[in-house]
């Protein structure tokens, strides 16, 4: 029982400690503080109702057991980690955000293609992941190419729909004076156009980040080599060993916000200029 109470009475103290804090001037140290508090609460609030529950291990391990078994299992979740994301995660990605603004492009140019791609677009968006990434695995094999291809279908349609929003934000009068400056189309979209909707892109790429991570680990659940973070979990889920269950989900998890964090960084250094970026 004095586990709980221990927890209990830190989860207070700590939100106490949020509450005067949210009340101070916003900063970047303050913005990091907040919520590496809020994390760390959580942790402990987690490993002192396990502990003083006597929740069995099967069910739920504490964050002290799986933190263990990170330490103890370096070496594999470091191959399971390259296979799934630089392996197959981070190529898909590249490939699907690519195609996505390139066909985006292409779409805006071609009322045909507006009418005719857009709706198949959305089709392919809508086919449920379970549906599809077993006959991608069958189709590329069960090695990572058959991941990237289940990582380029999720990706695509969000990055796509999001560049087609952002090519319409410069408005018609922006257009016009780029008409009587006798622009082409090639410069009125890599002066004016790209630039304005690169709010709107990196949206799209921030969305893509998550989605990347989740199909390939889904996609290795229908086939894949002895390594991965998918494969690991399946099978130690099968083993009954949760701390590795649980060990593989904190890399995913840490690994997908580092992900974010990368892509949100390069969008503050390439819209430095929007009003979101300068907390207007």
């Amino acid at each position: 029982m004095s586990w709980v109470l221990g927890a209990l009475g830190f989860w207070a103290a700590a939100w106490a400690l949020n509450v005067r804090l949210a009340r101070l001037r916003n900063t970047r140290t303050l913005g990091l503080l907040m919520p590496a508090l809020f994390g760390l609460t959580l942790l402990v609030v987690w490993e002192g109702l396990v502990r003083g529950l006597n929740v069995p291990g099967v069910i739920l391990p504490p964050p002290s057991a799986i933190g263990a078994r990170i330490a103890t299992s370096l070496p594999v979740l470091w191959a399971d980690f390259v296979q799934t994301f630089v392996k197959g995660a981070l190529s898909g990605y590249v490939l699907g955000c690519g195609a996505g603004v390139l066909s985006a492009i292409a779409i805006d140019r071609s009322p045909f293609l507006q009418r005719g791609l857009l709706p198949v677009g959305n089709f392919i968006a809508a086919l449920p992941i379970v549906g599809t990434a077993p006959i991608l695995v069958m189709w590329f094999g069960f090695d990572w190419q058959s991941k990237a291809a289940v990582v380029v279908a999720m990706v695509f349609f969000p990055v796509l729909v999001n560049t087609l929003q952002g090519l319409s934000a410069a408005d018609a009068m922006q257009r016009d004076l780029m008409k009587t400056y006798s622009a082409s189309y090639l410069q009125t979209l890599t002066k004016l156009r790209l630039p304005a909707a690169m709010p709107f892109i990196f949206n799209g790429l921030k969305i893509a980040t998550t989605l990347a991570l989740i199909g390939a680990i889904v996609a290795e659940f229908f086939g894949s080599p002895i390594r991965g973070m998918g494969f690991r979990i399946s099978t130690e889920v099968g083993r009954l060993a949760l701390d590795m269950v649980w060990a593989e989900i904190a890399v995913a998890a840490l690994a997908g916000s580092a992900f974010y964090g990368a892509v949100a960084a390069c969008e503050r250094a390439v819209t430095f200029w929007h009003p979101s970026q300068r907390g207007l």
